[in-house]
């Protein structure tokens, strides 16, 4: 037997027979730091911006809304593929993993040219569609402009990390994420203040990291990965697009939506904020970028969930996936429990560290608050969506995946502004997540039952 080929069972082995607690543990752990230093890098990215001026804050929290829907279409393939080779790898069917694995790679990269190519030559009128306004538009352009550039770089990254992290390989993949989150932290002051670019210079500074966690994951995945990128099983297939597609269509969803929902929450904060439309973007893009900083380490957990999940359900050890779960749910409460704590007491000063501007904190805090009361219920919610994409249930996992910031935040967010105002700004997403959470729970628990 290979030594690639012993590595590759004693994973399985371990995935499907080692104690729940210690595997969630040492699966979750580097998830939850690659997404926690990633989510670090955007505050980071925030907080330099912040020291430019408010218009400029502003750009970046608008231009938040392309750049996650530049992630939705790379978890589309990232899960999508990374779901279907867990599946294959807990049935031991090695070649067909492989197949999958050339051809998620490549396909977003090829998805990724197409949006640089399309995001460049449209990158204005794009920037004013997402919610910028006369003052804040120059600042947006500068920055997507570069941000397209690196596009096919950013999802490739993405893709090469969901693949590894679903063969076991969460902390060898932390190695990419990491360094190029490192890298950006310490590009942005030079190329922001030394350099005198402004905003492009934060731009420049992120994509310049998401290259080098390209080259970086790419060598790893052929060093080390027990499932290997190589163009030569590029097929691109029916069969592998439609699992793609199944597996991937949840994170598209959620991704997706959750880039519309920041565009209709510029839009409307532009609106409502009146004569401080500038501060009240702003606000609430620091308060976006914070709550995500805690929404990461969530998705982490339930990142370090997946591979668990789809081995153990593709071996049909479904006592095992309940088990999990059930963990998953019980500590990812406590632990955001806790956050949700924090946040709500050091809400103003929170806001203050993006952006020293008196409107700015007074509106950011109002809506940092109200999230916090809430936050604790999207444990349920994204749990749930791991578990039900993971095994194959593509349609209730799109439905928990959109409903956060698709079913119910767009409803919510066109709807109480009308009644409250600012405060219907500042509200809407805290809302969207009550009624997320009861809708999860009946379409989870049926799946649940269902595993016998």
């Amino acid at each position: 037997m290979s030594d690639r080929k012993k590595n590759s069972k004693e994973k399985l082995d371990y995935l499907m027979n080692a104690p729940i607690p210690k595997l969630i543990r040492d699966m979750s752990v580097p998830t939850i730091i690659s997404m926690l230093v990633t989510s670090f890098y955007n505050l980071v990215d925030t907080a330099f911006v912040g020291r430019i001026d408010t218009q400029a804050t502003a750009a970046v929290g608008v231009a938040f809304s392309v750049m996650a829907l530049i992630q939705a279409f790379s978890f589309l393939f990232g899960h999508g593929s990374g779901n279907y080779i867990s599946r294959q790898l807990g049935a031991r069917e090695f070649d067909d993993a492989k197949k999958m694995a050339a051809t998620g790679f490549v396909s977003v990269l090829i998805v990724g040219l197409l949006i640089s190519i399309f995001g460049s030559a449209f990158v204005a009128p794009i920037s004013r569609m997402i919610g910028s306004t006369d003052t804040i538009l120059p600042y947006t352009v500068s920055y997507l402009r570069i941000i397209f550039l690196g596009a096919p770089f950013t999802m490739g990254s993405f893709v090469l990390n969901n693949h590894m992290r679903f063969q076991g390989n969460a902390s060898i993949a932390m190695i990419g994420i990491v360094t190029g989150a490192v890298l950006n932290i310490a590009l942005d002051p030079l190329m922001i203040f030394a350099f005198h670019m402004g905003v492009a210079g934060a731009a420049l500074a992120t994509i310049i990291s998401q290259f080098v966690s390209f080259c970086i994951l790419l060598y790893l995945n052929r060093k080390r990965a027990a499932i290997r990128v190589s163009f030569k099983h590029f097929t691109p297939t029916w069969h592998y697009y439609k699992n793609i597609l199944n597996g991937g269509i949840p994170s598209l969803v959620r991704q997706g939506i959750g880039s519309v929902a920041t565009i209709l929450l510029n839009l409307e904060a532009g609106i409502y904020g009146a004569a401080f439309a500038d501060e009240a973007i702003a606000a609430m893009g620091v308060v976006s970028r914070i709550t995500m900083f805690a929404y990461s380490a969530l998705i982490g957990f339930g990142q370090g969930f997946q591979p668990v999940c789809g081995t153990n359900y593709g071996a049909k050890n479904y006592d095992r996936v309940k088990e999990a779960f059930r963990y998953c749910v019980k500590i990812g409460s406590i632990a955001l429990a806790v956050l949700s704590i924090l946040g709500f007491i050091f809400a103003k000063p929170l806001v203050a560290v993006f952006r020293d501007d008196p409107m700015v904190i007074e509106i950011g805090y109002v809506a940092l608050r109200a999230q916090c009361v809430v936050f604790v219920l999207n444990v349920y919610v994204i749990m749930s969506t791991m578990l039900l994409q993971t095994i194959g249930k593509a349609v209730p996992a799109s439905i928990v995946a959109m409903a956060r910031q698709g079913l119910f935040f767009v409803p919510m967010i066109l709807l109480l502004p009308l009644l409250f105002g600012l405060f219907g700004v500042q509200i809407a997403q805290p809302a969207a997540d009550v009624l997320s959470f009861f809708l999860a729970i009946p379409l989870c628990r049926k799946v649940l039952k269902e595993m016998v």
